[in-house]
C-alpha cells in the first residue's frame, strides 16, 4: 500500500513539472562544438596468421613467431600495458576446389604507441617477425579528455548564441537553460585490412615516413532548453 502510495505520488509531481514547463515560455535549440588537433598516438592492431594441414604443427608455428614478436615488442620499449592479446584461435579450414582439409591459427595484438615517430620502426620489426596482417590503425590524443571538455563547452556556447538569434527580433531575451541533453555520440572507425607477405622487409638504409597523422576531430552535440525573459 505504502509503495502504491508513493508511485502515485511521484507520479503526480512529475506531471505536475510536466505541465509547469509547457506552461514556460522557452526556446530549444540545438549546438555543436569542435576541435581539432594533431594526434600524439596511435592504436594499432595487428595479427598473425599461420595455415597448414596439422593442427598442432600450425599452432607450435603460430607460437613460435608470436613469442619472437612479443620479444621484438618489450625490446621496442613499449610498457606491458600498452599491447594486448585481444584473440586467440585456431579453425578447421576445408578447400572445396582442392577437397583438402587444413588449419588456420591467428593471434591478434593491439598495441598503444605513445610515440609516432616510432611507428615505421616497429611496424618494420613487426613484418620482419612474422606479423603478416594489419586489421587497423586508429589516431588517439593524450588530451583525450581535456579535449572533449573543450568540445562540450563550444557546443553550448555554440547552443546559445543560436538561441540568441532565433529571439533577437522577438525583443526578448535568453535567460537560464533549464535542460541540457548530451547527444555526442562516439564514432569507430570501420577497420582497415592490409594483407601484408612476411617477405616484405624494409632493408633500406633511407628513412621511410608512411604514416599521414593529419588532424583528428572531437565532436559534441548538445540540445538546450532556455527560459525566455
Amino acid at each position: 500500500m505504502k509503495k502504491t502510495l508513493l508511485m502515485l505520488a511521484l507520479l503526480f509531481m512529475a506531471t505536475s513539472y510536466a505541465q509547469e514547463l509547457k506552461q514556460i515560455p522557452m526556446v530549444n535549440v540545438s549546438g555543436e562544438g569542435k576541435v581539432k588537433i594533431a594526434p600524439d598516438q596511435a592504436l594499432i592492431s595487428i595479427s598473425l596468421e599461420s595455415k597448414g594441414i596439422k593442427a598442432d604443427d600450425v599452432k607450435l608455428e603460430n607460437d613460435k613467431k608470436m613469442d619472437a614478436i612479443l620479444k621484438f615488442i618489450k625490446k621496442s620499449t613499449i610498457a606491458k600495458e600498452d599491447y594486448q592479446t585481444q584473440r586467440v584461435s585456431l579453425n578447421p579450414n576445408y578447400d572445396y576446389e582442392k577437397k583438402k582439409h587444413s588449419y588456420i591459427a591467428t593471434q591478434t595484438l593491439q598495441i598503444l604507441l605513445k610515440d609516432l615517430s616510432k611507428y615505421d620502426t616497429l611496424m618494420e620489426g613487426l613484418v620482419n617477425e612474422g606479423i603478416n596482417r594489419i586489421d587497423n590503425v586508429e589516431f588517439k590524443s593524450s588530451k583525450m579528455l581535456q579535449l572533449q571538455s573543450d568540445a562540450r563547452k563550444l557546443a553550448i556556447k555554440d547552443a546559445k548564441a543560436k538561441a540568441e538569434d532565433f529571439v533577437s527580433v522577438l525583443g526578448q531575451k535568453v535567460g537560464k537553460a533549464i535542460v541540457i541533453s548530451d547527444n555526442s555520440q562516439s564514432y569507430i572507425p570501420p577497420p582497415r585490412m592490409y594483407a601484408m607477405k612476411a617477405s616484405m622487409a624494409m632493408d633500406e638504409s633511407t628513412p621511410k615516413e608512411t604514416l599521414a597523422i593529419g588532424e583528428i576531430e572531437i565532436t559534441s552535440n548538445v540540445s538546450v532548453s532556455f527560459v525566455l525573459d
